[in-house]
């Protein structure tokens, strides 16, 4: 949080503006961003979100969002206002990227096939041909690839200001009116390879940025779609009328029918039904709920048509409250200042100074504009940060790669650094610890009559339990019996005749200590019990994550009971019973002690947790919310991929340090035979390409890393 201008009263008319600025790079720009706004006239406090890369600014109602845009531009970052739904807000870039990409890809190839044949021994006419063949490629692909950098370079120096666009861009620019320079004079050197193959290198490492920043927003958005698009409501003159859910204002009654989600909070004025709230709390069963009963957005209606008076609606909503958390503890990760962030910061000047320095030099000891100018180009050139850039990227690719083999997909290149950093594991219960799906366990004491009853009655319920019993009758061959006047009675279960006979099937008339349900024919009745297997080779990663310096315990928001059957099988410490933020609050208060958290669970329930912990996993089982909010997710029922990944993380950063020290290495080499003028732009730009090859190279002993 940043700090707050003090302004007394006048905090209380404080508004909420938000702003997209794709240009944020680095926690330089974060800094830039923020210090420059929160000194403002009316501004309260400012706080960029990196993941989104969107900026929040409280304010005073006086400044509209016109000033505030001025405000950021004036700092150098281009901004769009943002629309009316700013959690769901997606302006991905990472598109026209690609398209960049491909071109400069293309124009390299190109290129580089002329530049072999002239460093082959071409000469005279042919070597000049060669040399206008390649501008004729080089100067569109420069112009269209080149934007990128070049349009973030001019916003930043119309202003003043400068940021790591702008030393890229005056190299290639420099390159490329050397090259032409060269071209036309017949000079022996042009630089149009070196100058596409900087920009393609560049290009690639932010494609990989925004195609991991653009999943990220995705979790918000497939959070915020729980909720329903709108509802019937009933108005005054008796009659219904569906209003879209931005429409609803507290008060409106909604006729919410079965199987229907809840567009708003609310408390049921009519009816009674049961409401799949897992999502939402962590409760495995469905919850009955009647009149007066609070019932919340994005839950489901499970049996029975109710009447709900509104009482919270949009971002008012619990659901919305749950998208704020995820919200803002992304922006704890996105404080995460990764490594490379950190060189980019002092990156500008230092390149800046470098190249002016050498200019200033050569010029000086009569070495000529000329001259003096290619050596400031081969520096700019070789201090290019693609090796150091491609450090963590390039072996975070390749393990995230290996850990995809074997079912695991690492949906944030950084989750294997924090993933690496971890020392406690907390899991949810069920649908993380367990599979998620009760199955019966006492079918053969059914004879097969009442399995054929059983059957009918299961399969006119979309209840979970009913679900359960259907698929495992179904499994053995089992033909349903023919039935009358069936029915669902809310909150009990169904019911019907077979024979003239009363038979039932649903709530079991004592309270069970397990997941069960109950068969009913007249006045006998047969208790059919179900339960959530425990993942295959639990114990085994448990044992393994304790091996790796993990100590793990469970915190569910399901009841005692069925938090302590599991606790006790694998011998682990829990927490039952717990709220989604209780979930955070224990995670914070694990953080506060030093610790670095892993987070597994799946539910929506689950979603602040997971965003908020130093890293998280999610099975494939999970709700959407779960798989988007985490930074991984694993496919296969064993929980041994949360092993796997630990292990894979851990030697992934070995290899991001060795990568590291090559690069710095390059850097000490190079560097001084740059500023002596021993190097040319074309030598530049090999050295400058080999060094990053050697960093893939070696990151590419990832790939069996997942065996």
């Amino acid at each position: 949080m940043n700090a707050i201008t003090p302004l007394g009263d006048t905090q209380a008319q404080a508004v909420v503006s938000r702003f997209a600025v794709p240009a944020i790079r680095c926690a330089g720009c974060i800094a830039k961003i923020e210090n420059g706004l929160n000194g403002e006239p009316g501004i309260l406090s400012s706080r960029v979100n990196f993941s989104t890369k969107q900026v929040a600014i409280s304010h005073l109602p006086e400044l509209d969002d016109d000033k505030l845009k001025q405000k950021i531009e004036a700092l150098g970052f281009e901004t769009q206002i943002l629309a009316d739904n700013p959690l769901s807000e997606e302006k991905g870039s990472t598109d026209r990227l690609i398209r960049a990409l491909a071109v400069a890809g293309f124009g390299m190839m190109n290129i580089m096939l002329l530049s072999v044949s002239v460093w082959s021994g071409a000469a005279g006419v042919t070597r000049d041909l060669f040399h206008w063949l390649s501008a004729l490629i080089a100067i569109p692909v420069i112009a269209y690839s080149g934007r990128p950098f070049f349009a973030s370079a001019a916003m930043a120096l119309r202003y003043g200001r400068t940021n790591m666009d702008v030393p890229i861009s005056i190299g290639i620019l420099l390159a490329t009116g050397l090259s032409i320079y060269e071209t036309a004079t017949g000079g022996a050197h042009a630089y149009f390879d070196g100058a596409v193959m900087l920009l393609f290198f560049l290009l690639a490492g932010r494609v990989l940025d925004g195609m991991m920043r653009d999943r990220a927003r995705e979790g918000i958005g497939a959070l915020l779609k729980q909720t329903a698009p709108g509802a019937m409501v009933m108005m005054d003159d008796g009659t219904t009328s569906w209003v879209a859910t931005r429409d609803l204002r507290p008060e409106m009654r909604m006729m919410v029918a079965a199987g229907s989600n809840l567009a708003a909070d609310g408390v049921i004025e009519t009816g009674s039904s049961s409401f799949d709230c897992s999502l939402m709390t962590g409760e495995s069963e469905p919850q009955p709920n009647g009149e007066g009963d609070m019932v919340l957005a994005g839950t489901l209606n499970l049996s029975s048509p109710v009447i709900v008076r509104v009482t919270a609606t949009g971002e008012d909503t619990s659901l919305s409250d749950i998208a704020r958390l995820m919200d803002e503890a992304g922006q704890h990760r996105s404080f995460y200042v990764r490594i490379a962030d950190r060189a980019a910061r002092y990156y500008a000047p230092a390149v800046h100074s470098l190249a002016l320095l050498a200019f200033a030099y050569w010029m000086i000891v009569g070495a000529g504009w000329h001259q003096s100018l290619l050596i400031a180009v081969a520096v700019l050139i070789i201090t290019c940060p693609c090796a150091l850039g491609l450090a963590v990227p390039a072996a975070q690719v390749v393990a995230s790669g290996a850990l995809l083999r074997k079912g695991v997909m690492v949906k944030d290149g950084s989750a294997l650094e924090r993933l690496a950093e971890v020392d406690y594991a907390l899991f949810d219960k069920t649908g993380t610890l367990t599979l998620g799906h009760p199955v019966p366990v006492n079918l053969d004491d059914l004879s097969l009559s009442q399995k054929q009853i059983a059957l009918a009655l299961a399969q006119a319920s979309q209840h979970p339990i009913s679900k359960a019993i259907r698929t495992a009758l179904l499994a053995e061959n089992i033909t349903p019996a023919i039935l009358e006047n069936i029915g669902e009675v809310p909150g009990e279960g169904m019911k019907a005749l077979w024979n003239g006979l009363p038979v039932m099937l649903g709530k079991p008339e004592k309270s069970a200590d397990h997941l069960s349900s109950q068969l009913s024919m007249g006045d006998d009745t047969v208790l059919l019990q179900l339960k959530d297997e425990i993942r295959p080779d639990t114990s085994n990663a448990l044992a393994r994550l304790q091996a790796l310096g993990l100590p793990a315990s469970i915190i569910s928001g399901d009841n005692l009971h069925s938090v302590s059957l599991v606790s006790d099988a694998l011998d682990l410490p829990a927490k039952a019973g717990v709220s989604p933020q209780d979930k955070v609050d224990a995670i914070t208060r694990l953080s506060d002690s030093g610790h670095k958290v892993l987070m597994v669970g799946d539910g929506l329930n689950d979603g602040p947790a997971l965003a908020a912990a130093h890293v998280s996993i999610a099975p494939g089982s999970a709700s959407d919310v779960g798989q988007q909010a985490a930074d991984a997710v694993f496919t296969s029922d064993s929980l041994m991929p949360v092993a796997l990944s630990v292990t894979v993380a851990r030697r992934t950063m070995k290899i991001v340090h060795q990568n590291f020290a090559l690069a710095i290495g390059y850097n000490i080499i190079a560097v001084p035979l740059a500023l002596t003028g021993m190097v040319t732009p074309l030598i530049a730009a090999i050295a400058m390409s080999l060094s990053s090859l050697i960093v893939v190279g070696n990151a590419l002993r990832l790939n069996g890393a997942a065996k």
